[in-house]
């Protein structure tokens, strides 16, 4: 496949999908957008982060060649103020794998987001987003410890399909007087109107995924959170689909809570996934209270906006939080945070956002002996209580580093380990 832009490595290999698996060999080229914003401090920290972990899980026996793509405000000056090339989606589907930093949305450029255009385009339908504690890392909470949760949020349908009517608009009108004349509905004059689509084939495959991501890793049990208690053809209609794909699709390994109980007296039989459901906003009670109950969570999409940021809150933040955006196949790793210009360029922001979702990206290729030696090398160094700005405002003595800086303290303890 031509390119415009994109240049691929003279060396390395794309990534295949063959029955369903990734075929990945020892000198694969992976995709990367170097982000927006503070794009420019955090992702060549991560890239040194990155290769040296390589280097010394491997010995040189493997190497990622890396494939630079375009987003954002550096797509713009490239391709003639397009933020959004189509030639970056085909390099993502070409290479099948890419991780990218934060993007700018442009205000008046058609988009809603940046992030979603890009999901929606490669419909990357699973937002994966793992929330664990790492020693050494400030927390609200008493025992952090205790949160080691995988939430899988929709990424395609609810109220962020777009599928909005401003107040005052023909488009509104049209459809307020449906929903009233047609439908017998009521509500208030001039309201703004909002539909909220929840279908059978996007929530069994969001489950889907949760469930065979909790086999493949040895989870224990993935949780259904809704608020179909109110919302019961939509919300209560995904809770009800996620439990006829695990009992159609995995029924050999998946028990209900209720057969838990009733068959098992409450303890759970090795080999079985146990599959719950909770109402979404006791959800945040019970992941404050009692959060070593739930380990993968699979949800709607503003469910999992607000799940995956208030407990990354009780991690450390979302200055460390990982996460990906995946299809079937084609998986895209991000930093979760924003792009905060006015840190721009200032080397003094935490990397650690993007450079877990790199651990993530490695685990995902199959090369799980990186990340393993990443976040040894992050407990390490934070222990040390070498940290950038926003842990040293919370650790007393510490001692605040740069970006870069925090950066060669976990190469330093990576070539050490």
């Amino acid at each position: 496949m031509g390119f415009q832009h994109v240049k691929m490595p003279e060396q390395g290999d794309k990534i295949r999908v063959q029955n369903g698996r990734l075929v990945v060999t020892d000198q694969p080229i992976l995709g990367f957008i170097e982000g927006d914003g503070i794009g420019v401090d955090i992702t060549p920290a991560c890239m040194k982060v990155w290769n040296a972990a390589i280097e010394k899980a491997y010995g040189g026996k493997r190497k990622v060649h890396w494939a630079e793509l375009y987003l954002g405000e550096k797509a713009a000056g490239i391709y003639d103020g397009n933020y959004f090339p189509e030639e970056t989606m085909d390099a993502i589907k070409d290479l099948t794998v890419a991780i990218k930093g934060p993007l700018t949305t442009p205000v008046g450029e058609g988009f809603r987001s940046l992030n979603v255009s890009l999901r929606q385009t490669l419909d990357l339908y699973a937002c994966v987003r793992p929330v664990k504690w790492y020693q050494g890392v400030p927390s609200p909470l008493k025992s952090p410890q205790d949160v080691n949760a995988v939430i899988f949020r929709e990424n395609t349908e609810d109220v962020y399909a777009g599928l909005e009517y401003a107040s005052g608009t023909e488009e509104n009108k049209k459809l307020a007087r449906f929903l009233r004349e047609e439908m017998g509905a009521d509500f208030f004059e001039d309201a703004g109107i909002g539909i909220k689509p929840i279908s059978a084939f996007g929530s069994k495959r969001l489950v889907r995924k949760a469930i065979q991501y909790a086999i493949d890793n040895n989870r224990s049990s993935v949780t259904l959170v809704h608020k179909g208690n109110i919302m019961k053809f939509t919300e209560g209609a995904f809770r009800k689909w996620g439990y006829e794909v695990a009992a159609e699709e995995f029924g050999d390994v998946t028990i209900t809570e209720d057969e838990l109980w009733e068959k098992y007296d409450g303890k759970q039989p090795e080999g079985k996934i146990v599959i719950k459901d909770r109402i979404a906003d006791i959800m945040f009670q019970l992941m404050l209270l009692r959060p070593a109950e739930f380990d993968v969570l699979a949800t709607m999409n503003l469910n999992g906006d607000y799940l995956s940021d208030s407990l990354a809150a009780e991690v450390g933040g979302m200055g460390i939080a990982p996460g990906a955006n995946m299809a079937d196949n084609v998986a895209v790793f991000e930093a979760t945070h924003g792009t905060a210009p006015k840190y721009a360029g200032q080397d003094k922001v935490n990397p650690s956002s993007l450079m877990f979702s790199g651990c993530m990206m490695f685990d995902y290729i199959g090369w799980p002996e990186v990340s393993k030696l990443i976040e040894d090398a992050f407990e390490k160094v934070v222990g040390e209580k070498v940290v950038t700005y926003d842990f040293a405002r919370q650790i007393e003595g510490a001692n605040k580093v740069s970006t870069s800086g925090f950066a060669d303290a976990l190469v330093d303890a990576i070539n050490k380990a």
